[in-house]
């Protein structure tokens, strides 16, 4: 048998609903050129019986296999395939008649291409598009490559694919996420503007757990960060404190579980394993007076008192950062990166900041902000009434116009950055995104009654 020019797999569990149109939406490809897998983990409805019809298919391979899970899955269709171009497709989405073609097409212009990936539709459970997701211009655009590819539907070169070493299956979730940044690291990547395939949503997908998914993606770039032997930059975190009285609370000193707020700061930056010098810097006598009583000591920190005009509201922080660096200079601690953390963000976690610091040493950035997606419609006022900014509510959906808000109270910048233009961000400004916990902030009387609840 001659080798096909791409093999492409369906993984389904429990999908007997849908996945009839998935097989359907590859067997009706204007490139005929292909194998294809139908991987069931396990099902424990209908889909057996659905498959089974397409079973004297020639071009079809049936595999039964019992909660082996993503990336194990992944492996296994890898290792069965025999094409030159690889592709995943979810049980529950499906293709454009022409995908195939288009994608193996740009695959065989370009010998150093790793990986393609395309535009989609948004599809509801009944499979009526609701949208289009249109992504940045790689040709013209795109430098910093933070915004991975779709896990499934991108169209991958097998062979760089398995010289890679496959899929990590220490990852049980975001093979997609695993993938990217293999090839970001070794091979060069594309996408087609142009929608391909449509992306079913209906309140069970994976992809809607967000919590799974944040935590899979830290240790998936602290695995990358680990294996590949980068050199994360030598940090400096600074927590500059003002007095901020709320009520007859001053909120750095105000206390929960045991400790006070700037206490639970410094603990949270100081074990944050790629943080190597921590700062304090306040004006405040009241919190300067505090942590000499606690005798709050670690060998990462340091107590550097600030001008109360350094604290002033309206004051721009370099100031302080410009104070820091001079200090620590004349200890002879020189950092390569510095990062600046906000205590009104009580519940900020130490492997947050170990990300962010990951985050920009993959993506070689050269500043990076904590940040949460915000997708709800905002207006403006233009004299004759109210309207969405942005276009929000509009058919396509472009990139470039997604709206995040900052959260979390994490940015970083390399010091080079920093220096020549004199401001943490600029220049290539990686982000992560946290969680909504991690994005509760405190700024007012009304959110610190909310989190004496919380706590």
């Amino acid at each position: 048998m001659n080798q096909p020019l791409v093999s492409i797999y369906i993984t389904n569990y429990n999908y007997e609903k849908y996945i009839r149109k998935s097989i359907e939406s590859v067997l009706n490809q204007t490139l005929s050129d292909f194998e294809l897998f139908i991987i069931d983990d396990g099902s424990t409805d209908n889909s057996k019986s659905i498959i089974e019809e397409y079973r004297s298919n020639p071009k079809i391979e049936i595999i039964y296999q019992q909660n082996k899970g993503l990336n194990r899955t992944n492996n296994v269709a890898m290792n069965a395939s025999s094409g030159k171009y690889f592709m995943r497709l979810d049980a529950d989405d499906f293709l454009e008649s022409n995908a195939l073609e288009v994608m193996s097409s740009v695959l065989e212009s370009d010998l150093e291409l790793g990986l393609v990936f395309p535009d989609y539709y948004y599809v509801d459970a009944n499979g009526e598009i609701t949208g289009k997701e249109q992504r940045h211009d790689f040709e013209k655009d795109v430098s910093l490559y933070d915004q991975p590819a779709h896990g499934a539907c991108t169209m991958i070169r097998l062979q760089f694919l398995r010289d890679l070493g496959g899929y990590n299956e220490e990852f049980t979730c975001q093979d997609g996420y695993d993938l990217w940044i293999k090839f970001i690291l070794n091979h060069k990547v594309n996408n087609i503007n142009q929608p391909l395939f449509s992306y079913r949503r209906h309140g069970s997908n994976l992809t809607t757990n967000e919590e799974r998914i944040l935590t899979t993606r830290q240790k998936i770039k602290a695995h990358y960060i680990t294996s590949h032997q980068l050199n994360v930059p030598k940090t400096l975190a600074v927590i500059p404190v003002r007095k901020t009285k709320m009520g007859q609370v001053n909120w750095p000193l105000f206390e929960s579980n045991g400790k006070t707020v700037i206490e639970s700061a410094i603990e949270t930056a100081c074990n944050a394993e790629n943080v190597d010098w921590v700062v304090v810097t306040t004006s405040d006598e009241e919190v300067l007076n505090f942590i000499e009583t606690k005798n709050v000591k670690h060998p990462k920190l340091f107590i550097i008192p600030r001008p109360e005009s350094f604290a002033r509201i309206n004051e721009s922080l370099n100031k302080t950062f410009d104070l820091v660096l001079d200090q620590l200079e004349y200890k002879n601690i020189r950092p390569e990166a510095m990062m600046s953390i906000s205590i009104e963000y009580p519940f900020l976690k130490s492997d947050v900041i170990d990300d962010a610091i990951n985050t920009l040493t993959i993506f070689k950035g050269d500043s990076l902000l904590s940040l949460r997606p915000d997708n709800r419609m905002y207006y403006q006022h233009i004299g004759h009434g109210m309207v969405p900014i942005l276009d929000q509510d509009k058919f396509t959906k472009l990139e470039r116009e997604a709206l995040y808000k900052g959260a979390g109270g994490v940015v970083i910048s390399t010091i080079k950055n920093y220096k020549r233009r004199q401001r943490m961000i600029g220049g290539k400004v990686g982000h992560i995104v946290v969680d909504q916990h991690t994005a509760f902030g405190v700024w007012s009387e009304y959110e610190l009654n909310l989190i004496k609840n919380l706590v």
